[in-house]
This record gives C-alpha cells, sequence and structure tokens, in this order.
C-alpha cells in the first residue's frame, strides 16, 4: 500500500457515507441500511454524433466521449474539435436524455491532451472542467486518465487539487475516475493517483478499471481476464482504502472493449460481455460499460481493420447486441 490510511481519509470517507448509509458514533450502522441499488449500464457514446446502437440495452447513463484541451490550451473541446458550447454537442445531450438516462462528461482518453496537462494552476483547470460540465448540464465527471499524463505526477495533483475546489463549490459533484487495468490489477500509477486524490480530499464515487488492450502475451478467454482484473482491482480498493468486500465492489465499474481489441488477439465476445454483465451483478458493482456504442453493429463485408477498431465491432453480431448483453 502506498503511503498511510491517513493519506487518503477524505477518499475513504466519501465511500463510506456514500455506499453504506450514516452510521452511529460508535462505528456501526443505525438502523437498516439503504438497499445497494443494481448495476447500471453506461456505455461510452461520441459527443458530436448519434448512432442507431446508442440506446440498445436502455441505458441508466451515458459517458460522453472526450473533453480534452484545445489546441494545448487549457479551454476545454469536445474531442479538441468542437467548442465546448456548440450547439451540435447540446443537441446530441438533449437526444440522449430524453430517455431519462443520465450524461456524464468524460475527461481525457487516450488521445489528445487531458486539461490536467494543459492548465499550469489548478484554479485554472477547475474552471476548465466547471466550463465543460455547466455546457453538458450534468455533476457527473469521468477521469479517464491513461498513458503518459497516467504517471505525470505533477498534472495527476493539480487534477486532484482542481476536481476537491470543484466539489467545494459543486456538492452534488460525482467523480470517477477511469483508469487501465491488468489481470493483476491497477499498476503502480493508477493506485498513486488515487491516492493524489485522497491527500486532495477528493470524493471518489467509482473507479472504473478499462478491462482491455493487456498486451500480446493475453491471447486467451477475454471475460477471465476481465473477471481477473477485477477481483484483483477489487482486493486493491479493500487493502488501499480499508473498505469492506461490498463497499469495495459497489466503488467499482468495468469498462470493457466490445469484439477486436488495439491488441492483436484480444477479442471479446458476446458471450463475455453477458459473463462480465453477470459477473457484476451477483457482485454488485456499481456500472458496467463499454467501448463503445457507436461500434455494437458488424462490420460490412469491405471493412478494413481499421473500421473493426473504430466503426464496429469485428465480430458477427446483430446491430446492438452488446448493449443488450451489458444491460442483462
Amino acid at each position: 500500500m502506498r503511503g498511510s490510511r491517513k493519506s487518503v481519509t477524505g477518499l475513504v470517507l466519501s465511500w463510506l457515507v456514500l455506499l453504506a448509509g450514516c452510521s452511529g458514533g460508535d462505528g456501526t450502522t443505525d438502523a437498516a441500511p439503504s438497499p445497494v441499488p443494481g448495476t447500471a449500464y453506461a456505455p461510452y457514446v461520441s459527443a458530436d454524433t448519434a448512432s442507431g446502437t446508442d440506446s440498445a440495452g436502455s441505458p441508466a447513463a451515458y459517458n460522453l466521449a472526450f473533453v480534452i484541451s484545445a489546441d494545448g490550451d487549457c479551454v476545454p473541446s469536445w474531442d479538441g474539435i468542437h467548442d465546448i458550447g456548440t450547439e451540435t454537442v447540446a443537441a446530441r445531450i438533449a437526444g440522449l436524455r430524453e430517455s431519462g438516462a443520465d450524461v456524464r462528461v468524460s475527461f481525457g482518453g487516450a488521445s489528445g491532451e487531458e486539461l490536467g496537462a494543459a492548465c499550469d494552476s489548478a484554479e485554472a483547470l477547475a474552471e476548465a472542467y466547471g466550463t465543460a460540465l455547466d455546457a453538458a448540464g450534468t455533476d457527473l465527471a469521468d477521469f479517464d486518465i491513461e498513458g503518459d499524463e497516467l504517471s505525470d505526477s505533477a498534472s495527476v495533483d493539480r487534477r486532484s487539487e482542481a476536481i476537491a475546489l470543484l466539489q467545494e463549490e459543486r456538492g452534488e459533484l460525482e467523480v470517477s475516475f477511469t483508469l487501465p487495468v491488468m489481470p493483476s490489477g491497477l499498476d503502480e500509477h493508477g493506485l498513486a493517483l488515487l491516492e493524489s486524490a485522497g491527500d486532495h480530499g477528493v470524493d471518489v464515487a467509482t473507479v472504473n478499471i478499462m478491462t482491455m488492450n493487456y498486451g500480446e502475451s493475453y491471447d486467451g478467454d477475454m471475460g477471465e481476464y476481465a473477471l481477473a482484473s477485477a477481483r484483483a482491482a477489487h482486493g486493491q480498493l479493500r487493502e488501499v482504502f480499508g473498505l469492506s468486500s461490498a463497499k469495495a465492489w459497489r466503488g467499482l465499474a468495468i469498462t470493457s472493449m466490445l469484439g477486436v481489441n488495439d491488441v492483436e488477439g484480444e477479442t471479446f465476445t458476446l458471450a463475455d460481455a453477458a459473463e462480465v454483465r453477470g459477473f457484476a451483478a451477483e457482485k454488485g458493482v456499481a456500472w458496467v460499460s463499454m467501448w463503445s456504442a457507436f461500434r455494437d453493429r458488424q462490420c460490412g463485408e469491405d471493412a478494413s481493420a481499421a473500421d473493426a477498431l473504430t466503426k464496429c465491432s469485428g465480430v458477427s453480431q446483430e446491430d446492438g447486441a452488446f448493449g443488450e448483453a451489458f444491460s442483462g
């Protein structure tokens, strides 16, 4: 475990309040705790382009991908292309909400520059994040931190400070961190990020693990790898934050990359999706997701390998079948 239990007190208390309800002064739970809600389905979707498979499985929430820096400046933009207040995205969000679903703004991702690296102060960063959340009209924020930015301790701490500032201003702000994982669990950088969040008093609702892209040596059953990753991360959350087993499961989310993955030999099937969904529901995982709703369809005969990673699944399926599998 990195650091002491004291260093993550803010995060621990957040999860205890969120997941366990109020407790008595002796540490025991008052009366009957609130029942734990079921596992939600919340796919990643394009922020600016609608897909016919977005609504498959009737998502409870949509993760809007992605808000990043505009031209390397401390200015939020959708995919580095659209101004944060563009009417195109506003209309898209309104359409997604018509079913009653929530929307969660996802900051970061694998491409472009995350705002935490572009802004030079926590105050400026908090303002940039807040601008994006206001444009989307939501208090749900996801921070997808991967690649070089995950190991950049300066931007990690700046981001933690900025999120803490935002939560002081916005009492309803719910935060998730989306992090890479291996079947052996989160790496040292992922754990350090969570420790930084705790050190700065960030209230974290969920740690969302990306069960994908493990490497060429992992060419076996992708469903089993996802379950192994979840079990390992669950154990890490228990150890680092001192949570009970049930609370650690509820503080976890699982995101898989449907169909073919970036790593050759990794193919996540419909059977794998059903297995992950069943496991998550059994354990009480907060939500399951996939990358992405717009890929939830079979590729055409003339599709390229690149198409199978960006526009379709690369496996035989009916349109929306992964969404149905993940929703249970």
